[in-house]
Parts: structure tokens; sequence; C-alpha cells
């Protein structure tokens, strides 16, 4: 490389700085450019901090569509509608229940197993160039569930087996040995040994960012309004000025679609709203994260204290965080834990996540100096290292000897 390329990435979250260090790494000048402060409270802030490679069997499921309308009335359960956004999710829903097959599932269970089986070597990376200070855990993470639904919980264990990810089932009384604090209203669950958790999402965020900055990164706090082009080569218009670049990478979750539109691709590209509390100086309770898997939810040890995160709320990006929700996961935690003090901290954030349940990561469709790099839904925290990396190789015109198509814009067109 005679001249050193510059590329300008839209997004401050944990996508756009993975993006940013795997591109220093290979000599190029990185600009990050977010409306918001890295470690603002969006998803990359507010996530349940677990690193999970195990996590490839996704939500389009043969019987994930019985299941909705259980879902849906259900107080205590994983699902809710705005109403008022039903009108606009329609599409999706319906390019949704395309990809509940068993081949379809399987197709993605196999493309995220791919990725996520080098999430955590491509998280290494990152970490043995900062002081992580113990904000990792590496406790494993533990799933529990009662006796209803098991059909379910033996599809997840079959394509997971399938798949060959490390999964060790566990009986009620070693769910007891490792988390004696729970109330004893499981009947089974599995241990991934080799999970880990995020003492604090934000820090670790802003680690690497400082890591980036030291590393001659420059960060704009300013709104990105639309990707114009100079001949071939992409501008970043803001709301003050624009900026030339080589070639751009656009990683701002769900907030994605806007750009891509006007870049004149059809990305069924939705936002699942998901919330959090913490239970203040409660973080000794548990020594891993805790998924009940029944209702959806799960609690993480973190320096805040007890983070219970969970719910999947559709209902856009503008709709005002709903107070029911919230008490959805104060009384799942109850159920969990018991008696608990008053919660604090409630916060909403948007999951990215495309009908297929497959991140979008590669080139566009119409330019061949924007890439992309988002819809990772629930796994955007462990995927953020990985993509980056895999994006970095792209631009940098490397093989990275993985099958990159399922990954692809064009799969929607």
């Amino acid at each position: 490389m005679e001249k050193k390329l510059k590329i300008g990435i839209v997004g401050a979250g944990i996508q756009g700085i993975s993006n940013a260090l795997f591109l220093q790494k290979k000599g190029f000048i990185v600009t990050i450019f977010d409306r918001d402060e890295p470690g603002s409270p969006a998803a990359s802030y507010g996530n349940a901090g677990h690193f999970s490679p195990y996590a490839s069997v996704p939500i389009n499921r043969p019987d994930v569509l019985s299941d909705v309308p259980a879902m849906l009335l259900s107080s205590t359960g994983p699902l809710a509608l705005k109403w008022n956004y039903v009108p606009k999710m329609i599409p999706w829903f319906l390019r949704f229940i395309k990809n509940c097959t068993k081949s379809k599932m399987m197709h993605t269970a196999k493309n995220m197993h791919q990725i996520l089986d080098l999430a955590l070597p491509a998280y290494d990376e990152l970490f043995d160039e900062i002081d992580l200070e113990g904000l990792v855990e590496k406790k494993g993470i533990l799933y529990i569930w009662n006796d209803q639904n098991l059909k379910s919980r033996e599809l997840e264990i079959n394509v997971r087996n399938e798949l060959g990810v490390d999964q060790q089932v566990v009986t009620p009384k070693e769910i007891h040995d490792l988390e004696p604090n729970i109330k004893p209203f499981y009947h089974g669950g599995v241990y991934y040994q080799y999970g880990r958790h995020a003492r604090n999402p934000r820090k670790i965020l802003l680690k690497l960012y400082e890591l980036f900055l030291k590393r001659e990164g420059k960060f704009l706090k300013m709104n990105v309004e639309d990707i114009n082009f100079n001949d071939d080569k992409p501008l970043i218009k803001t709301d003050t000025q624009s900026f030339l670049f080589d070639k751009i990478v656009i990683a701002c979750g769900a907030f994605s679609k806007k750009l891509t539109d006007n870049l004149d691709e059809k990305i069924p590209l939705d936002t699942e709203r998901g919330y959090h509390v913490h239970f203040k100086d409660c973080d000794h309770i548990l020594s891993r994260p805790v998924i009940f898997q029944n209702r959806g939810f799960g609690i993480t040890p973190m320096e805040q204290g007890l983070r219970v995160v969970g719910t999947v709320e559709f209902g856009g990006l503008n709709n005002p965080l709903s107070k029911s929700r919230i008490k959805n996961l104060i009384n799942n935690a109850k159920y969990m834990l018991g008696d608990l003090p008053k919660h604090e901290d409630e916060w909403l954030g948007f999951r990215p996540s495309m009908p297929d349940f497959l991140p979008v990561i590669g080139p566009s469709k119409n330019h061949k100096n924007v890439f992309y790099c988002f819809g990772h839904h629930h796994l955007g925290w462990t995927l953020g290292p990985i993509s980056g990396k895999i994006i970095s190789s792209m631009i940098a015109e490397e093989n990275t000897n993985l099958d990159l198509k399922p990954y692809s814009s064009t799969r929607f067109n």
C-alpha cells in the first residue's frame, strides 16, 4: 500500500470501534463518526455483557411460530409489541416467517457458528493490547429452564451438538451447586463453561476506544445524515460539513437503515427493543450470567450490581420506553432470586435484527467502496471484533478463508 487509504466509519459502538482497530492494524488511517460520545447509553453500553460463542441457534426456528401468540399474551413472556408499530413491521414479519423452516434455521445456525467460533480469539487479539483490570470473567454462562417447551430445548441442544458446540447439560443438583441462590423452580439447563462475561461493557468499550485514539485514530462527534459520492469515493455528509474517504464502513446498528435506504439498497433491517435494570450491590448473589429461557431474560453480575436484561419488544426507534417491560424484568428477577432492593437505571436500547437472523457484513450492492457491518441482533457484543476483522480483510483485499456470501446484503435482492 503506497498511499495509506483513509477509511471513515459511521458508528462508535463495539462494531465501529472493532472495525477501526483491525483497520488500524493493517495500516489504514481511520476516522469514526457518531452523534454521541463512545460509551453513551446505546446497545454496546446496555447489553447483557455475554461473550457467547455458543449462541448459534437462531430465533427463526420452526417451533417459534406456534409459541408467539402465547408469548405475546403472557405478562411474564419475552415478547411484546407496540401496536402503533405493527403495520411497519408486517413486511419484516413475513420475511421472518419465511425463514422459520428447518433448512433456513440450519443455514443461519451454520453461518452463525462459523463466525462465533472465531469470536473469542478475535477479542483476545484486541484484549492483548489493553489492560483489562478484571473486567472480563471466565466463569461460564448458565441457561436454565422448567419443564415447559421441552421440545424447543431439545431442538437447541441437538442443533448445537450437530454443529459441534461444547455444551454441558446440567441437572437441578448441578445448577444448585453452581448458583445456590436461585430459587429451585428449574428442571434442567445447559452450562457453557467457556462463556465469559463483562463486568462493565462500557468500560471495556472505552478502553478499546482509548487504544484507537492512541493509534492516531480520529473521532468526530457529528450526526451523519447521508452518504454522497465524488466519482467513486464516498463522502460522509454530516449536519455541518462533508468528509471525503477512500472507503467507508456503516456500523451504526439499528440506525443503519436510513443510510442504506439512501444508498438505494432495500435491506429489511428492523429493531428489537431490549431493556435492562440494575439491582445495586447485589452482584455477589450470582457468580456468572444466568438465563431463564422460558421467560427469555437473564441476569449478569456486574460492577453496577445485578443487571437484569431481556425482553424483545417490536416498536421501532421512536416509541418511548414501556413501563410494563421494566415491570416484567423486575418481576422475573424476583421470581428467580426472591427479595431484592429497589431497582435502578431503567434502560432501553435497540438491537438491529434481520429477518433471517444473520448479520450484514460486506460490501454494499451498489457501491464498491461502501461496506456494511450491522444486524447482529442479540450477538452484537460477542461478534464485534470478528466482524471488524472480517471487514478489515475485505477492505485490504485479503482472503479470509471463510464463506462470506451468507452475510452479503445482496441476499435480499
